[in-house]
Formats: structure tokens, sequence, C-alpha cells
């Protein structure tokens, strides 16, 4: 059945860029916006931590080139203050940029690793319904051998908010098993006013971090926080897991790929052939050999090498089964 137009959108897009990899993550993604989709009408904005007392060293992107391919491509570079986070925890980029977006206009925050693949256009946010990438593993928690299990440990933290965790749940799925309970990858979400967004978020991940729930004494929140923190947010602002149709997102129009080796063994044909292809042109080559990563991995064929090592149609289950035939064929790069 052909799927009904969608009605033209216009919403900013976020993704965050800083010194390394990062950087070179976000020219990628903003080459693969503007061929893949033209239409976008909205500000590409790339949010770029400033130094303080809570980074190591300069977070900031330091390539002059970098910085000039992105504004050629149509990307603002925009300065937030990291107050909360930092090196300690740098997955709280996402939440701390939220207050420097431009409030009451709709945004939809990505990963500065993904690839857009197709038209944005296809998609209709919803953005009075925020939902976020379902495209996870059971990553956390861990329920114990003698504490709570999944149930205990997630009500904890609804009932901490004041909010209704039975409507949360995914009846299909059997109880205790992890899918019942509503979590996300951080890789995308969206929102129609980013200040409302962010200040709910930074408000649950702190308190989480802080002051957790006795039933969460055993559970850790690193890496995993802001994947704590998010289906909080989304539930407490009315939105959940099914606002979007399925296959678009993490699908044909997007494609979050992690790492450019795991892109290689792992994604679609269609991925590959527009990662290439975006990155063809000579004024992006020279700037995008800066990074050993694309350099090996696409300019120098590695990433076919990798694609030869995994049969596509029975990839391993797990993603560190992925990673570890990458780097024992030693062709592992960040």
């Amino acid at each position: 059945m052909a799927r009904k137009p969608v009605q033209a959108q216009t919403y900013n897009i976020a993704v965050v860029g800083q010194g390394g990899r990062l950087s070179y993550e976000a020219l990628i993604f903003a080459a693969s916006l503007r061929e893949m989709s033209p239409g976008f009408s909205g500000r590409l904005l790339v949010m770029e931590p400033q130094p303080g007392p809570l980074w190591k060293g300069d977070p900031r992107i330091q390539q002059t080139d970098v910085r000039a391919a992105l504004a050629d491509l149509g990307a603002e570079i925009i300065p937030f203050e990291t107050r909360h986070f930092g090196s300690s925890y740098p997955y709280g980029n996402k939440i701390e940029m939220l207050t420097a977006l431009p409030p009451d206009e709709p945004f939809v925050f990505f990963d500065t690793d993904t690839l857009v693949t197709g038209d944005l256009g296809q998609v209709p946010f919803d953005f009075d319904r925020p939902s976020a990438s379902l495209r996870r593993e059971g990553t956390w928690p861990i329920p114990q051998l003698y504490g709570p299990g999944y149930t205990g440990l997630w009500q904890s933290l609804y009932d901490k908010f004041g909010l209704d965790f039975d409507s949360s749940l995914d009846l299909s799925q059997p109880d205790e098993y992890w899918q019942r309970y509503l979590y996300f990858n951080a890789g995308f979400f969206f929102y129609r006013c980013p200040r409302v967004f962010g200040e709910k978020f930074l408000e649950y991940a702190l308190a989480i971090r802080d002051t957790p729930p006795v039933a969460l004494c055993a559970q850790s929140f690193d890496p995993w926080l802001d994947q704590v923190a998010l289906p909080l947010v989304i539930h407490a602002l009315g939105g959940g897991r099914d606002t979007l149709p399925p296959g678009l997102l993490d699908g044909s129009v997007t494609c979050h790929y992690r790492l450019l080796p795991l892109l290689y063994a792992r994604e679609s044909t269609r991925a590959i052939e527009v990662l290439e292809r975006v990155t063809a042109p000579n004024r992006l080559k020279k700037v995008l050999k800066g990074s050993e990563a694309v350099k090996r991995t696409v300019y120098q064929g590695r990433g076919h090498k990798v694609r030869a090592l995994f049969d596509q149609n029975d990839l391993p289950r797990k993603e560190q089964a992925i990673r570890n035939r990458i780097k024992k064929n030693g062709f592992w790069i960040r």
C-alpha cells in the first residue's frame, strides 16, 4: 500500500560536534543530509561544547577546514556551556546542548554517527508526542540474583518522579522481559520544544545520578544514564514507543551506524553506497582524510574487507561479537 504523503514540516536538526572523531562524523552527517534530503528547510545546528572546568581539554572543533566544510554545507555551529557532565560523562552533551537550541521550535536530535539515507520529508514527526530510537539491546538494567527484577527496578524510577508506571508497559511482551518496559537508544529523539524536553531530561538524569532509588543500588549508570532517563522524559511528556511509523528512522531514511567498521559489517548495501557517494567529492575528501578512520575504512577500502568477514543474512546477534571479529582481523578503528 502506498504511504500517504506527509505534510511539509519545518524543524531544526541538532547533532553534537566536538574535536576529534565527532567533528568528522558531523561533516558526514551534514553531507548525507544535503544529498539525500535536499528539501529539508530547517536549520542544521552542530552543537559545540565550550571549554570549562568539567573538560580535561578543549572540546571544541579545532580543525579550521572541518569548520569551513560544515559552513559550506549550511551547518551552523552553536556553542553551549557544560555545567553538569563534561569529560566524566560526555553522553551528557546531548542533555546539556538542549538548553542552547532555539526555544519553542520543534527539533530532532541525531547522534553524530548517523547517516541520512533517504528523504526526511517522508517522516511524519508528531512533535507533540516525543519518541526515540527503538534500535537497542537490553543493556539496562541488569537484574541481580537476589534483587528486584525489571518491574521493581523500573517502577522505582517511575515512582520517584511521580509517573504512571503501568501505562508505560508493552503488555504484548512477557512479564520480566526487557522489551515490556519502555527503553530506547538515545540515537535520536524529538519534541516540540527543546527547552521543555531539556529541563526535564536534566532534572531526571541528575536525580538518578545523585540520589537513585534504593532498588538501583547495584545498577551501573555509566554509560547508561541518558538511556535510563530518556524513557521517563518521553513518558512524562505524553510520548511513547509508537509515535512514528516503523521502518523510516533507523530504516530507509536514517542509519545509526555507531562506528565505520560496524557500518560496513552490518548495515545495508544502500547505506554503504550513500556513505561512499557523499564522501567522494574532492573538496570533502581533502578534509575527511584528516580522520584515520575515514581514510582507512572508506578511502583505502578496508571497509569492504570488513564486509567480506560477515554473512549479511546471518549476522551475530550481539554487537560485541561483531566488534570482536573485526578486531581479530585487524580492521578495528575508531
